[in-house]
């Protein structure tokens, strides 16, 4: 195996150990902030700064309502940003011996001093989009380098001499060649350690998957320095990370495995989506055929249940990016096996918006439709590359009355903005409704539907998990947030402790306050423009809202009526269950055909 190039001066910058004090996240999106807040709280002692050009997003960092939701980020933020004030808990549920815990200074910062806050830190983590690339040699599967080739020179430019370089972007295989060779032309003879540390983060679980990860990635040069380097990274996380979930490897083997990943978990979803496909043609229920599968352990149960596709930021252009990289190795047939995976995926979620058309005479004119859910998945406002973007755009081809859309989690004001970037000029004249709440946004429609398995859209409970096979894999480390963590397993509770305690309080009906603990200090205010606050002022007027609170946390509301929302509906009213989240039996009583994914309806 090839090691990255050395410049000759790896002996001299790493002698004896190396103190991690500062660190700096260049990026700010979501990967850079979560991550980032989430190694300041359970690292009192690091400074730890995020930076990005983006001055409207530094600012909404800082402020009550953060950019980006994901549940538990805000509690975590609150503490790490903004400090905490001494406070006293009890050891025990019904115990007056209580624990006194100090007061806090704030250690997560954000600012757009790019330059300054890469300079001091003895470690730079580059968190930058790295979309694929869309034009040009390998557009439609090659990553898009722009914004990390732009970092990285950035970054050769201003980090002290000896500062180790992570990326924590996923990135192509053998990245951090690229990184070496740009750090040494514009700093010949001074020395960096490179090191490859990507991220196992998924969309409405980020925060429980940084809490509580499976395993922690490092890949780095297999040298002393290199080794010396994995170790200081090492060391931030074993402040709450297990050292067996700390798994070192070289830099090249590291890389990769993010890839392969997230491509097998989504083989994964657009196998059982191909399946679905032959369901409803033979007679068979693909919920069925799943949990059958599922209970081979050989096999397991994570990942089958069809739907209209994969969505998020991950699975398609990495997919993508193992085709690049294996048409470029001269292994064409490896190339296609992967790039069907994004076939199937596009297929799936083409095919159902055909069927909606189908189902209505093939034509939408003088229709409403409604869709509920715009984010790609439950719990999260993430919607890059949600199903739900494109389906917009087949529906509107049909000239329909209306486009309505309602997301319980993602903001109005933002999906607005997010529809016009993806139509460009036709979304002026397009007739595309968000509205704040399902009724409305169900009045008078046709068909209804439901793009994202919110469980606010059910209309049964959600079916009991399958039992894993004893061979399965050990049981998750993650609190069960309706039982007490006390006592703690020491004198002094770990902030993985106090956290779900914190998250064990707050779902007490006895408990009102969102501080039981009483350790917050005050947060900051928001700009004028903040779209969070003025949707709220918008939901005060008219009565409703989405899920999101005054505090940024998505709470989910009661399941909507769905007696309410039938008898507003256009005949012949249709239901199109792109999540498996419908009970079609229930539905025929109110006068409602439903059509799902590879499931039977039984009337």
């Amino acid at each position: 195996m090839s090691t990255i190039i050395s410049n000759g001066a790896e002996a001299n910058a790493f002698k004896g150990d190396i103190k991690v004090e500062k660190i700096c996240c260049v990026g700010a999106g979501y990967v850079g902030g979560p991550t980032a807040a989430v190694i300041a709280f359970q690292n009192p002692h690091i400074q730890v700064t995020v930076v990005d050009r983006d001055e409207t997003r530094i600012r909404r960092w800082n402020s009550l309502h953060p950019p980006i939701y994901e549940p538990g980020l805000h509690d975590i933020i609150r503490i790490a940003r903004d400090g905490s004030r001494e406070a006293a808990v009890a050891k025990e549920p019904s115990s007056e011996d209580a624990v006194t815990l100090a007061t806090r200074q704030p250690n997560l910062f954000f600012s757009t001093d790019i330059a300054k806050h890469i300079g001091e830190a003895d470690i730079v983590l580059v968190a930058v989009n790295t979309p694929t690339k869309y034009r040009g040699v390998g557009a439609g599967s090659a990553t898009d380098m722009t914004a990390f080739e732009a970092v990285t020179g950035v970054v050769a430019q201003y980090a002290r001499e000896g500062a180790i370089i992570v990326e924590k972007s996923t990135v192509p295989c053998r990245t951090a060649q690229l990184v070496a060779d740009t750090l040494n032309m514009h700093r010949p003879g001074v020395h960096f350690e490179i090191l490859s540390n990507p991220e196992f983060l998924a969309a409405g679980t980020a925060v429980a998957d940084l809490l509580y990860p499976d395993r922690i990635l490092i890949g780095s040069n297999p040298t002393p320095a290199g080794k010396k380097a994995a170790e200081a990274l090492a060391s931030v996380y074993a402040a709450w990370v297990p050292r067996e979930r700390i798994l070192t490897t070289n830099v090249w083997s590291s890389e990769l495995a993010k890839l392969v990943a997230n491509s097998m978990l989504a083989q994964r979803i657009s196998s059982i989506n191909s399946i679905s496909a032959l369901c409803e043609q033979t007679g068979a229920d693909v919920d069925e055929v799943a949990r059958a599968v599922g209970v081979d352990p050989r096999i397991g149960n994570k990942f089958l249940m069809a739907g209209i596709g994969f969505g998020g930021s991950c699975f398609k252009k990495d997919v993508l990016n193992l085709v690049y990289l294996a048409e470029t190795m001269g292994l064409p047939e490896v190339a296609e096996y992967w790039r069907q995976v994004v076939k199937m995926n596009e297929y799936a979620r083409d095919r159902f918006s055909n069927r909606v058309i189908k189902c209505l005479n093939n034509t939408l004119v003088g229709k409403k439709v409604t869709i509920l859910g715009f984010a790609f998945k439950k719990n999260t406002s993430d919607t890059r590359e949600a199903p739900a973007l494109e389906m917009i755009k087949t529906l509107l081809e049909e000239r329909p009355r209306e486009v309505a859309v309602f997301d319980p989690c993602c903001n109005p004001i933002v999906i607005k903005q997010e529809i016009k970037a993806l139509l460009g000029p036709s979304a002026d004249g397009a007739n595309i409704s968000v509205y704040g709440n399902a009724y409305d946004a169900c009045e008078k429609s046709t068909a209804i539907i439901i793009a994202t398995e919110f469980d606010e859209f059910r209309n049964q409970p959600p079916p009991p998990p399958t039992p894993a096979p004893v061979e399965a894999a050990p049981k998750s480390r993650k609190p069960d947030p309706k039982a007490d963590p006390r006592p703690f397993k020491t004198d002094v509770p770990s902030e993985n402790e106090l956290l779900a305690l914190h998250k064990y309080l707050v779902q007490r009906p006895e408990v009102k306050s969102a501080d039981p603990l009483d350790r917050f200090n005050v947060e900051p205010s928001c700009e004028d423009d903040c779209p969070d606050c003025i949707q709220e002022r918008e939901s005060e007027e008219t009565g409703f809202a989405t899920g999101m609170g005054s505090g940024g946390e998505y709470k989910a509301k009661e399941r909507v009526d769905w007696v309410r929302i039938s008898e507003n509906m256009a005949k012949p009213r249709w239901v199109f269950d792109g999540r498996g989240v419908i009970d079609s039996r229930e539905m025929v009583k109110l006068g409602v055909r439903v059509e799902s994914v590879g499931r039977q309806h039984r009337f």
